[in-house]
């Protein structure tokens, strides 16, 4: 039994001459401890994906099943990091990741919830800021608070929707090990929606490609045999990295160029520059 199953997943937005099928046809195995990944073109219905899965959202038809049970409205088992913080700004760091344990762990003590909270800002070096609010950090500083709010939960999955988009490509690159260093330790399920193909293959087990909609469904999986722990400035070299990356490129350049040519429209492709990573 998959940890994580999408059967025949269908959401469509609107009624009769105005609804909008945004994906189609979703069907998605996550076994336990796998670290997953989706790439996809930007508007392609992957956010749509993500709040099917967390419960945010119903499907049309089709279903969301974890541990085998339908999924129906949040849980702190699944664990949500989101690209836009969501930090509650009259809070400070420790006060926005202490609602989240005293959620997850309504019988702790003080003394627990406590120690919870500071173990986990702790873990993404924020321990000096643990009194600040959002206004007075930076971007990447509050992505981690982020980060730590959802880890300090406990979720049995991670999932991640385009979680370091915004950062700059250092900061970016800091928290990938971070969030990687967290998941190994005890190899918890893991769900990452990216635009960034790189960023796909360096964290991943697999990677699946998100078509782009109306109608987007799932493509084919590309597996990343890469052994790990990964190093970034060895990959640049690595010939099962350039061989997996230029694969997941041409398939998508390849759904690109086929959309355009059938609807004119321009879509706007995942991140495929070539980088060097820096370690």
């Amino acid at each position: 039994m998959a940890y994580l199953e999408l059967k025949n997943i269908n959401k469509t937005y609107g009624t009769g001459a105005e609804a909008t099928e945004v994906l189609t046809d979703i069907n998605l195995s996550i076994e336990e401890g796998e670290f997953v990944a989706i790439v996809g073109f930007t508007g392609s219905g992957k956010t749509t994906l993500v709040n099917l899965i967390n419960g945010l959202l119903k499907p049309t038809s089709g279903e969301v099943l974890f541990k085998g049970e339908p999924v129906k409205g949040t849980s702190h088992e699944r664990g949500v990091i989101f690209q836009n913080y969501s930090l509650l700004p009259w809070l400070t760091v420790g006060q926005n990741v202490s609602m989240a344990v005293k959620e997850a762990f309504p019988k702790a003590s003080k003394t627990e919830l406590k120690e919870r909270v500071t173990e986990y800002v702790k873990m993404v070096n924020l321990l000096p800021a643990i009194n600040k609010r959002p206004k007075e950090l930076s971007g990447g500083m509050r992505q981690r608070v982020s980060v730590a709010r959802a880890l300090a939960m406990n979720p049995e999955m991670i999932i991640m929707d385009e979680p370091l988009g915004a950062l700059d490509a250092l900061t970016r690159g800091n928290l990938q090990d971070e969030i990687l260093k967290i998941w190994s330790k005890d190899k918890r399920t893991a769900l990452l929606i990216t635009n960034d193909v790189d960023e796909g293959i360096y964290m991943a087990d697999r990677i699946i490609p998100l078509k782009p909609g109306p109608n987007a469904t799932l493509g084919p999986e590309f597996k990343i045999n890469i052994d790990r722990p990964r190093d970034k400035t060895a990959l640049n070299d690595n010939p099962e990295y350039k061989k997996t990356r230029n694969a997941i490129i041409e398939y998508l350049m390849g759904i690109g160029e086929a959309r355009k040519s059938a609807s004119k429209k321009e879509y706007v492709l995942p991140d495929m520059a070539p980088k060097s990573f820096v370690a």
